[in-house]
């Protein structure tokens, strides 16, 4: 059955099918008509536009949103074709959560659950703003784990700069030192040869 469908990113042929959607599922088409490029479509065969959903990117997270069908007999043929492509634009952009506040039990199902107070306090303040519902969420990477990592790399790189510098710095040092004790022998040598120079010219005089 799911091979009859198509997932693809929608573009401007497809803004009056989907006006016409978001009107039959009362979302605001005025609203959503500015974020159609954040929507993927799937399709029939025939090309027939038959449902939508809204994915919307913040690193490093990614907004399930505005999720529509107009024949919701394909709606769960529709979801799995949208989660298989979702997780390939996740790959793609680098997120590390999903969020959405969509309710149908097909995305409970594929891991989606209500988050704890910690994870909450991570949604994007944009989202929280305009979005009013309770949420749900999925953990494609450890972000914990992810940071820590981060965090060591960025305190190892630290310190190799700081050794690198320190480095230049004894190798500066050095150098100051060697030009130091070369411009003392040149002072000397140069004294040496005006001295030698005084001497020859004044035992060479007539006397």
């Amino acid at each position: 059955m799911i091979a009859r469908l198509h997932v693809r990113r929608a573009t401007v042929d497809d803004l009056n099918a989907l006006k016409a959607l978001w009107e039959s599922m009362r979302l605001s088409p005025e609203l959503l008509e500015p974020k159609l490029t954040e929507f993927q479509v799937v399709e029939n065969a025939g090309h027939e536009l038959l449902g939508a959903i809204g994915v919307e990117f913040t690193k490093p997270y990614a907004l399930l949103h505005s999720e529509g069908y107009t024949d919701f007999s394909i709606a769960d043929e529709a979801r799995q074709l949208f989660w298989e492509r979702l997780q390939t634009l996740a790959a793609n952009h680098g997120i590390f959560r999903l969020w959405t506040q969509e309710r149908s039990p097909f995305w409970k199902s594929f891991g989606f659950q209500p988050p704890n107070a910690d994870t909450l306090a991570r949604l994007p303040t944009a989202w929280q703003n305009e979005y009013t519902g309770a949420w749900l969420t999925y953990a494609i990477k450890d972000e914990d784990a992810i940071s820590a990592a981060l965090e060591s790399h960025e305190q190892e790189f630290a310190s190799l700069r700081q050794a690198e510098q320190a480095e230049t710095e004894r190798a500066q040092a050095r150098a100051r030192n060697v030009g130091t004790v070369i411009t003392v022998l040149l002072f000397g040598i140069a004294i040496i040869l005006l001295a030698c120079a005084g001497y020859l010219f004044f035992h060479r005089l007539p006397h």
